[in-house]
């Protein structure tokens, strides 16, 4: 396992960061015992945001002991307001027990901010690293067009976007964009949003680029167990691992859905995230979980669908999402009736 320098942040940490959104889902007390297990076993990188919930109060909780020089804490907010990011700031530093926030970023950027834009936004950025309340300023973004201005922009020092070995050519094009100008590049959703099974090629994607610090979400102590064998023992992309990831991405060639969930809420209460790629995990995963009656009742949702559009709107990858969703209850349909086998 190599040492990673995020560009001009000087910030280096072990290649394998810790992303905190799924500990969300779990009691504080297991969430505190799993982050002391990834600090124990080598992880230095943390990431989190205000929209997670608790994650930061756990993270918070699990660290307030430790020397603050000796981990890396990266947050993020979605104000709108400067006085909004304030209040979000001041929240993430009291939760997080903290004085400051190593890499502070605007999550899901929909824009790029920059000085004298008329919002503010980036000045209150510049304001709170003169105040010493966070060090590094960076941006976290979904979509290609909003990564790309970020990266010509100069202005950040950080860049988080999704990648992972279905990333196309031109998302993938941004890790050296990033190296060129010597900004730090922070993966997310390495996994894809659980599309990808099989940490070893993940993990052999990543390890090609000097530049990148994967963030992979842990929730078990069974996930973070396999991201910590890799410190001693790292996947390399061997002819065979190229060969899989090759025909991984002959499968899912075209657009799917990664289960970010900035789609939701539905008006109609579909769980889009999971139903607009139900093809793909009732193939990916055992069959017998997706094919139950609770998720049956959810796919049959899709049915009442108003074609409202809100969710395309949202959506990060501008993708067609009632379409998908039609597309994926055909076929569900169709595995049920037993005209498909999977």
């Amino acid at each position: 396992m190599k040492d990673v320098t995020l560009g001009t942040t000087g910030i280096t940490v072990v290649q394998n960061g810790f992303g905190a959104l799924p500990i969300q889902r779990i009691s504080k007390e297991a969430a505190v015992r799993l982050l002391r297990q990834a600090y124990a076993g080598g992880m230095r990188f943390f990431d989190t945001a205000r929209a997670y919930s608790d994650s930061e109060e756990k993270i918070g909780a699990a660290f307030a002991d430790l020397d603050r020089s000796t981990y890396v804490l990266a947050t993020k907010t979605m104000a709108k307001t400067p006085d909004e990011f304030w209040d979000q700031l001041e929240t993430s530093l009291r939760l997080l027990r903290t004085d400051y926030i190593d890499i502070y970023q605007f999550h899901c950027a929909s824009q790029v901010y920059k000085p004298d834009d008329g919002s503010g936004m980036y000045e209150a950025m510049l304001e709170a690293k003169r105040l010493g309340k966070i060090r590094h300023i960076g941006i976290t973004a979904h979509k290609l067009g909003v990564a790309q201005e970020a990266i010509e922009s100069g202005l950040y020092e950080t860049l988080q976007f999704p990648m992972s070995y279905l990333s196309s050519e031109k998302e993938q094009a941004l890790i050296a964009a990033c190296r060129d100008r010597e900004m730090g590049f922070i993966a997310m959703k390495g996994l894809a949003g659980g599309l990808i099974n099989q940490s070893v090629p993940a993990m052999a994607f990543m390890q090609q680029f000097d530049n990148v610090v994967p963030i992979w979400g842990v929730q078990k102590e069974s996930e973070l167990q396999e991201w910590l064998t890799f410190m001693d023992d790292t996947p390399i992309m061997t002819g065979q691992t190229a060969a899989f990831i090759a025909k991984e991405r002959a499968e899912m060639a075209g657009s799917f859905c990664r289960g970010c969930g900035y789609c939701m809420p539905c008006p109609v209460g579909i769980e889009i995230n999971q139903c607009a790629r139900m093809s793909l995990m009732v193939r990916r995963a055992p069959s017998e979980s997706w094919l139950d009656s609770h998720w049956q009742q959810e796919m049959a949702k899709i049915k009442n669908c108003l074609h409202c559009n809100q969710c395309a709107s949202k959506c990060p990858y501008e993708l067609d999402t009632p379409r998908l969703l039609e597309e994926n209850l055909k076929d569900y349909e169709a595995i049920l009736a037993g005209e498909v086998q999977v």
